[in-house]
């Protein structure tokens, strides 16, 4: 081989870069020395032969390096001439710009807050070291199961069993006792509110009871003081102490390093701050929440007395039947979760039945590992579905922003066809064209995509906040500081958006003629394939626009429905707040006889009308639930009848205007002392007593030794108690005073007058029986029942808006398809008139043309609107997913919309001068 063919085969390799690194210095060794021995043969000397072959060769990498940096100088000099021009367009056609630049950040702004919103509410870790490693100990059982009491949530089994995280803490001491397969493992109970007094001011908190090696066993060090210990959850009230969250400290204390040690009460019972924790530290329970306080499981009889079920005893520490604790352990490391998971089971089966009464042959619950990396998660079965459609609904808007940047983009292009012509005619190549146009798009879309994340971060928490279904919102938010996931979102879809819909007029703008193209008649087959295309996306939009004005429709009807049913009692002139009456001071000899005197008082105000007592406040989300057996009924041990149960005072019906059908409502003589009574709904008779009259017949309400013999009294017409999406269900109602656990009563006053007239004199009332009782979560009954559609609300604005939106896009890019279609038509339209036409009919020639693109657009997003119907039909309430109605409307407005858009382009059609536009030619 020759020198130079060896040099040529080495430029190759590494211009293509098959040889790096050391190969590359090692093939330019062979390479000198061949040519050396060449050298060598025509008489030269070694040492001469090597420093000419090193002389050549190193010329020749040399002048390779030059070009290669040559060339890269060029084309990036390039780009930013590219880049200048653009900006200089732009700055030219502020217009086009803004509108451009405006709907793709909305769209992009939309995608950014929905998507940080997805990832925080669903795929959020705990705050805590090495998080993967955590397991959450859940269980299953058969519907003739051991577990019959339980404060926690459960889901359904299939063949009627029960699934759930609860377990009940003498089941915890056994199982960690016992426990070889995990590292360790702590306990922990879902926040729950309490009242915080800080020097002289209380408050309602959240706060998070926990086990003595709960800090342990996530290995977590507080930032200030320390955890909890195990010396701190011995005894029933051997650790008053709490550790508090960040924002606590930051909020109470301003960020003071002297609280530790100082003594707060919580409930009023005296507490010490021994801890502070990190600030992204949530708890177990979920990323999303942020506790105020934690404390040890000893404190539970103080702060959480007896839970939601007067029956329970007041240490639920001791109780083996109710099944209420949460468990998290950590996985060794060398154990497989499987392993870890059967050998758990087994210990399970000895905890359960050496605490629980149990037959032998009863089937005790199966434990079940799962990622306890999020906590319990919450929200990822309740938000899952409703964050993936308010995601695929703002992928659609970024889609129709898209569009509608594609339908300009193409407008744009046609109006510069004559200067891509002189571009090409003056040695521009078609390449070079290419990346103009593609530069032009990318930079639309980067300037959209920045305005969308600063659109994004101006939001910040909104749609975290208002997508709650809780009644107070979860103390989280969708922060954007150091996600630089986020960012790397925006950008991605940013660039995207600019390539993808940058492609088909960067290619129009690539292929045009430039003989034809330098005449101002270039009717060619250019025009129409891109008359085409800009037809196709407008079409596209239209199809678009319609599944998301019918998402819109079909939510913001929901809405309206939810909030025209029937809740079967009065709802407006209703005040409600509740108490947080404190263990420490309130026995349950003496919170009966507390709440009667506030009871009184209250009534006595003036301008109060009435004034009651509820357990539960109506439509809050909360409920009593407990089994029930009717008089006369024998059911199977694996047969559960149930019904719904509240405890009021003696003028809840008349204060909530609830009827009385039959019988009578409780009066003064329902005391503690008096025969137990109960008044029933219609639905529990439809249930329990059909064909009969329930007036002095009895129930057994309860389970075990805790359960409770009733005499109805009285039959009531139907209210809704759970929520308003659900329907009427069987429930009975109790007078409170014949029942335990009236820590946390809801009093409901009835008055014409406004709340916050009324509000320092209702105050008065209640301290003047307890001055340390502060009035908790004071709000109305409609407003109350405005919380519980948080969610269905959230729903409607933000798929109005996206339809309104899409409204608006869909109008811009049939405006614009049309005007570019008048445009490249005047020659037509003016020999058209030249020959006699009249301008009405030119009119309605281009309004035709848009109407018929928007009714194909409608008729393909039909399809799309349907599907969408099927996704979302358990999220809508009284209505199908193919209302007739909705899509109606729809469909009517879109073509409103066609026709108002279309109707500039073909008023100025109208007037076309027929002189000047055969000129135009």
């Amino acid at each position: 081989m020759s020198v130079n063919s060896r040099v040529r085969t080495w430029w190759r390799a590494v211009r293509h870069e098959d040889v790096v690194g050391a190969q590359v210095e090692e093939e330019l060794r062979f390479h000198i020395e061949s040519r050396a021995e060449d050298l060598m043969r025509g008489g030269m000397s070694r040492d001469e032969a090597l420093r000419r072959a090193k002389a050549e060769l190193g010329s020749v990498a040399a002048a390779r390096e030059n070009s290669r940096q040559a060339w890269g100088t060029r084309w990036i000099d390039e780009v930013r001439g590219d880049l200048r021009h653009a900006i200089r367009l732009l700055a030219n056609s502020p217009g086009f710009a803004l509108i451009a630049v405006g709907s793709l950040a909305l769209g992009i702004g939309a995608n950014t807050v929905i998507f940080s919103a997805a990832q925080h509410m669903l795929l959020d870790r705990l705050d805590v070291p090495h998080a993967e490693q955590l397991r959450l100990l859940e269980w299953s059982e058969p519907q003739d199961g051991v577990v019959q009491a339980m404060w926690g949530s459960s889901d359904g089994e299939p063949g009627g069993g029960q699934r759930s995280t609860s377990f009940s803490y003498p089941v915890y001491q056994q199982l960690r006792k016992a426990n070889q397969s995990l590292a360790d493992i702590c306990a922990f109970k879902e926040p729950q509110r309490m009242a915080a007094t800080i020097n002289g001011q209380t408050d309602a908190i959240t706060g998070e009871m926990v086990s003595g090696n709960f800090y342990s066993t996530l290995q977590l060090q507080p930032q200030l003081g320390r955890g909890i210990q195990e010396s701190d959850d011995g005894e029933v009230g051997s650790g008053p102490v709490v550790v508090i969250s960040d924002a606590f400290w930051s909020k109470r204390f301003g960020r003071s390093p002297k609280v530790i040690g100082k003594t707060i009460l919580i409930n009023s019972k005296p507490m010490t701050i021994v801890g502070v924790n990190p600030a992204g530290f949530t708890g177990a329970y979920s990323a999303q929440e942020h506790p105020d306080i934690f404390l040890p499981f000893s404190m539970q009889p103080v702060v959480a007395p007896q839970a939601l079920d007067p029956t329970w005893p007041a240490s639920l520490l001791v109780n083996k039947d109710l099944w209420w604790v949460l468990m998290m352990g950590r996985v060794k490391p060398g154990v497989s979760t499987a392993a870890a998971q059967a050998a758990l089971n087994v210990q399970l089966s000895a905890a359960v039945r050496g605490t629980m009464t149990v037959n032998k042959d009863s089937q005790v619950p199966r434990l079940i590992l799962t990622d306890g990396s999020r906590g319990l998660n919450p929200y990822a079965d309740d938000m899952s579905k409703p964050i993936k459609v308010l995601l695929g609904l703002t992928g659609f808007v970024l889609l129709l922003a898209c569009a509608n940047l594609a339908t300009l983009l193409l407008a744009r292009a046609g109006a510069r066809q004559r200067e891509m012509c002189v571009r090409l005619a003056l040695g521009a190549g078609r390449r070079r064209i290419l990346r103009q146009v593609l530069t032009e798009s990318l930079l639309l879309s980067c300037i959209g995509g920045a305005a969308g994340l600063l659109l994004a971060i101006g939001m910040g928490d909104m749609i975290p906040r208002l997508i709650s279904n809780s009644p107070t919102p979860p103390s989280f938010h969708a922060s954007f500081q150091s996600q630089w996931h986020i960012f790397g979102f925006t950008a991605a879809i940013s660039i995207m958006t600019g390539l993808i819909f940058g492609v088909v007029p960067a290619f129009h703008a690539m292929r045009v003629q430039v003989s034809g193209g330098l005449k101002d008649a270039a009717q060619t087959a250019t025009h129409r394939r891109r008359g085409l295309t800009g037809k196709a996306i407008v079409v596209l939009q239209v199809a678009i626009s319609m599944l998301l004005v019918v998402g819109a429709g079909l939510f913001v009807e929901s809405l309206a429905r939810l909030g025209n049913v029937p809740v079967g009692f009065r709802t407006h002139n209703l005040l409600l707040f509740s108490l947080e009456m404190p263990k420490a001071r309130y026995s349950d000899k003496t919170t009966v006889p507390a709440i009667r005197q506030m009871e009184e008082k209250l009534a006595a105000v003036p301008g109060v009308q009435s004034a009651t007592v509820l357990r539960f406040p109506l439509i809050s989300g909360g409920a009593w639930n407990t089994l029930v057996v009717p008089e006369g009924r024998h059911y199977k041990p694996d047969e559960r009848h149930t019904a719904l149960v509240n405890g009021v005072g003696q003028d809840f019906f008349s204060t909530f205007h609830i009827g009385i059908l039959e019988g009578r409502a409780f009066n003064a003589g329902d005391t503690g002392s008096a025969p137990k009574v109960a008044v029933v709904n219609q639905s529990f008779v439809k249930e329990y007593f059909p064909n009969v009259n329930p007036i002095g017949r009895t129930i057994i309400a309860g389970g075990g030794d805790h359960s409770s013999i009733l005499r109805i009294v009285g039959v009531c017409t139907d209210a809704k108690y759970y929520s308003l999406q659900e329907a009427a269900q069987a429930t009975f109602y109790r007078p409170y005073e014949q029942i335990e656990g009236m820590t946390d009563p809801t009093f409901a006053i009835a008055t014409r007058m406004k709340g916050t007239d009324l509000l320092p004199s209702l105050r008065d009332a209640v301290q003047s029986v307890d001055r340390n009782l502060p009035l908790l979560d004071v709000r109305t009954q409609d407003e109350q029942i405005a919380e519980s559609l948080q969610q269905p609300r959230i729903f409607a604005d933000l798929t109005g808006a996206f339809g309104v939106l899409a409204l608006v896009l869909a109008c811009i890019g049939i405006y614009g398809i049309t005007a570019y279609s008048v445009s490249q038509r005047t020659n037509e339209i003016g020999i058209r008139m030249a020959l006699g036409a009249e301008p009405g009919r030119m009119l309605r020639m281009v309004l035709s043309e848009a109407s018929w693109l928007t009714l194909i657009g409608v008729v393909a997003g039909l399809g799309g609107a349907l599907a969408l119907g099927r996704v979302i039909a358990n999220l809508l309430y009284g209505l199908k997913a193919w209302d007739p109605l909705t899509l109606a409307g729809s469909a009517l407005l879109l073509l409103a919309v066609a026709l108002a858009a279309g109707w500039v382009p073909a008023h100025r059609a109208a007037r076309v001068d027929p002189m000047q536009a055969l000129r135009h030619e």
